[in-house]
């Protein structure tokens, strides 16, 4: 998946090495259930944003009659516009045995045309309008984002609403598109750590679908070109309104927003399906999984189970202040580890944004598999000094101060205002969520970073990958 775009806590230095950001489908010229709650919290009619906010521009928000939330934020953009349509279906609603990376399939065949815009004609349009077009698949969501001439916006949302509401593709297409998906796995999975990353989910998890990555599993992927009727079904399912939401944000009004939303998708039919995706059972143990590989430098990750996010707790920005306080360049750990001592490459972690309790990931590059013990022992000790110890106030302040407002820096344009709010819209189905976790980044104290490290980093509920020459990672 694409690094978490709306939160600057340390990135999984894994999960940046295993990204599965889908760019097969680039169009260039010159991102509970998957339920349908959000759309009854949120009101018809226009809402703009709350006060006191991280986003200094108001957020508006139209709900069409079909359950369509349609986003628009007016931005000093000359010219331009971003617009991206969320999909609330990512890997985590594939509940269904035999049919995982659909989701991921998904952001392929949306490029497939429709009786109206064949591929060709589409990417012609996409050209007439001088805009770019992209996508992309997560666990939590599947985004489609372009970025173009605002004197266009028309085309924009015409193009997008003919195949969100007509895709049309034979079983030949399919058959190929699935033949291009696993040749996608294949060479993902040439990566050691994309490995890793497969076999720590499927090791972590025993019955939520967090067990299995975007791509899905291998065996599915194999079997995904005799599944034509399925794929239709798929698409019926989660290619509705009510599992959608439009971001506009740049040179443009809400009232023309709204209206070319309710001409372009008002005849848009909502469906009924509902994912049950089903309760992680409690970890009581510690697991472990290997992957004997001499090719790539010594590695450890270790994965905790951490928190669904939530916009209004604290867990998260405290979480993402610990990641700091561990692993930051200024961090002691970092410069025992990585400057005095040397014993690693690099070392990282943080807690990912997701819609259910996923992983805290830890991970560190050796230099020498013989200190594999060490590194791990040195990272526990030194959750468990903050934990004992908290940290002092000035320290503190000076993290949630750099966390908030550089991000604040971050959203300076059309394109990184509207991914930031695609995120946050994946997670709840509200933008104004941006606003919400924000503001509880103020609120963090020396307390909740005790709490929070003494609740997540337990034994029973970590799961300890490592890569290396030898048939065992060793570690206690």
């Amino acid at each position: 998946m694409t690094p978490t775009p709306g939160r600057l806590s340390v990135l999984l230095l894994l999960a940046a090495l295993a990204s599965c950001s889908d760019q097969e489908a680039t169009v260039a010229t010159g991102e509970a259930a998957a339920s349908l709650e959000p759309a009854a919290q949120i009101a018809s009619g226009e809402s703009a944003a709350i006060t006191d906010t991280i986003l200094p521009y108001p957020i508006h928000q139209h709900r069409l009659a079909n359950g369509l939330n349609v986003v628009t934020v007016p931005f000093d953009s000359p010219g331009t516009a971003a617009f991206y349509a969320v999909v609330r279906v990512g890997a985590r609603d594939e509940v269904e045995e035999g049919v995982t990376g659909f989701a991921h399939f998904f952001e392929h065949m949306m490029f497939r045309g429709t009786d109206t815009y064949s591929k060709e004609q589409y990417r012609n349009a996409l050209k007439s309008s001088g805009a770019s077009a992209n996508a992309n698949t997560s666990a939590d969501r599947t985004e489609y984002h372009m970025t173009g001439n605002v004197e266009r916006l028309d085309l924009m949302f015409e193009l997008e609403a003919d195949r969100f509401m007509n895709l049309n593709y034979s079983e030949h297409d399919f058959r190929t598109e699935a033949g291009a998906v696993k040749g996608e796995y294949t060479k993902n999975f040439a990566n050691p750590y994309q490995q890793l990353n497969e076999m720590t989910k499927n090791t972590a998890f025993d019955t939520h679908t967090y067990k299995h990555t975007t791509m899905g599993f291998f065996d599915d992927i194999v079997d995904m070109p005799n599944q034509y009727d399925y794929s239709l079904e798929f698409f019926d399912r989660f290619y509705r309104p009510e599992y959608t939401t439009l971001i506009v944000v740049g040179d443009v009004t809400p009232e023309r927003v709204n209206q070319l939303a309710e001409t372009y998708y008002g005849t848009w039919e909502r469906g009924n399906y509902r994912t049950e995706v089903p309760s992680e059972p409690k970890q009581t143990a510690t697991r472990r999984v290997h992957l004997q590989n001499g090719s790539i430098p010594p590695h450890i990750s270790l994965n905790y189970k951490g928190p669904a996010f939530d916009d209004r707790a604290i867990d998260m920005p405290a979480l993402d202040v610990l990641s700091q306080l561990l692993f930051a360049r200024t961090s002691p750990l970092y410069r025992k580890l990585v400057l005095d001592e040397r014993k690693a490459r690099s070392i990282g972690g943080g807690a990912g944004d997701s819609r259910d309790p996923n992983l805290f990931g830890i991970d560190a590059s050796l230099i020498d598999k013989a200190d594999m013990q060490y590194v791990k022992d040195e990272i526990v000790a030194a959750i468990e000094h903050i934990e004992a110890e908290g940290v002092d106030l000035a320290t503190l302040n000076s993290i949630k101060s750099n966390l908030k407002y550089s991000f604040a820096m971050s959203i300076d344009n059309p394109d990184s205002i509207a991914r930031s709010l695609s995120h946050y819209i994946m997670l709840t189905g509200d933008p104004e969520t941006i606003n919400r976790l924000y503001a509880q980044y103020d609120r963090v104290t020396v307390k909740d970073v005790q709490e929070v490290a003494a609740r997540y980093f337990v034994d029973t509920g970590l799961t300890i990958a490592t890569i290396s020459e030898d048939d065992s990672g060793g570690i206690q």
